[in-house]
């Protein structure tokens, strides 16, 4: 098949769970014979090659702001995509919705993956949000497909809209790095630390991290890997912490981001919104002991191989952190439960097979 990925920055993967999960899935794709091309923008990708892992590369322009990035690049890659005639194109993001139709003028199939549900984030303003609803309901019939990468979310759809999704997870591929020469950078050691992974955005309580682990007993250092564009005033207050053992990596990926999730004590995911998300996926992968915000989307990623704590109570992520840090034995249970998940649920390749039978039955449609 000839195939392209875009609504993403772009490949390498230098930014997020999209970018992580278009050049695993762009890679698998053509190891197994098919013609990938995935779309990059001209400010994200410092990328001169052609190709990237046998995966062709097409950068192009877009405009740089909050509102405007992602929307005008996928629809510039649209067009693009007109004279490429690909048999079919994966969109990511509900935002991009409004896009699948363009390339279905020259008979391509187009699933959309939607994301999460984007209108609950707090970065968003009125307008904002209310683009993101509108998104929502014209996925429901502008692409051929439409895929939710969480449980959740496909029920979401299917109560609120109606419409039927394919539920196709993130993956994830364990690559533990035994070396330790980015952690030394930042002054960390192996097993002294607990990891926190996220943009640094208000709903994903990157602050009630803070203001917990500031409250327990130990010498271990919070290490917190992310930032954001667009939210300097919020990134300024978190670092105004007086807590010296509290770290800010910024953005870590590839080998260092590797070494961090392989060398943690345990792991925390706060977020409160969206679908699946990949830094939890890779924490399970890792084999880490992972403290989760108790929602609907964490409980169905993890099970029973989680502790779950309620981020509005600013005790009880505190009392639950001090109960791991105090009790390694119970660090092992869990991280074992949550490799032995990750392993049967999150593979890459199971992964694919789900999007590559996704796309011939979508071929075989049009057919």
């Amino acid at each position: 098949m000839k195939i392209a990925i875009m609504g993403i920055r772009g490949i390498p993967a230098n930014y997020g769970g999209f970018e992580t999960f278009a050049e695993a899935l762009s890679e698998r794709l053509v190891q197994r014979g098919h013609d990938v091309t995935v779309y990059g923008r001209s400010h994200m990708i410092d990328y001169s090659e052609p190709y990237y892992k046998g995966v062709r590369i097409r950068i192009l322009p877009t405009i740089r702001h909050k509102y405007f990035d992602t929307v005008v690049h996928t629809f510039l890659c649209a067009i693009h995509a007109l004279k490429e005639r690909y048999d079919v194109i994966l969109i990511c993001n509900s935002a991009n919705s409004y896009i699948s139709f363009i390339p279905r003028i020259v008979g391509t199939r187009v699933a959309l993956n939607v994301d999460g549900l984007e209108w609950q984030r707090d970065k968003w303003n009125k307008i904002g949000k209310l683009y993101y609803r509108l998104s929502e309901w014209l996925a429901t019939f502008l692409p051929d497909a439409v895929v939710s990468d969480a449980r959740m979310i496909q029920r979401y759809y299917r109560k609120k809209f109606r419409k039927d999704s394919f539920y196709i997870p993130y993956g994830f591929q364990p690559e533990n790095d035994s070396k330790t020469d980015i952690l030394e950078k930042f002054g960390v050691r192996p097993q002294e630390y607990v990891l926190y992974v996220s943009r640094l955005e208000p709903e994903n309580n990157a602050h009630r991290v803070i203001e917990a682990f500031e409250k327990v007993k130990t010498d271990k250092n919070l290490v917190i890997v992310g930032d954001a564009p667009y939210n300097q005033e919020y990134i300024a207050k978190l670092k105004a912490t007086r807590d010296k053992r509290i770290i800010f990596t910024g953005y870590v990926f590839g080998r260092g981001y590797r070494q961090f999730q392989t060398h943690a004590y345990c792991y925390i995911q706060a977020t409160e919104v969206g679908g699946t998300h990949p830094a939890l996926v890779e924490a399970m992968g890792f084999a880490n002991c992972i403290l989760a915000n108790d929602v609907p989307e964490h409980r169905e990623v993890l099970g029973d191989a989680g502790i779950f704590f309620d981020v509005e109570d600013p005790e009880d992520l505190a009392k639950k952190l001090q109960r791991v840090l105090d009790q390694p034995e119970l660090v092992e249970r869990y991280r074992e439960r949550a490799r032995r998940r990750a392993a049967e649920k999150y593979s890459w390749d199971s992964i694919t097979d789900a999007y590559e039978k996704l796309f011939r039955a979508m071929i075989r449609r049009r057919a």
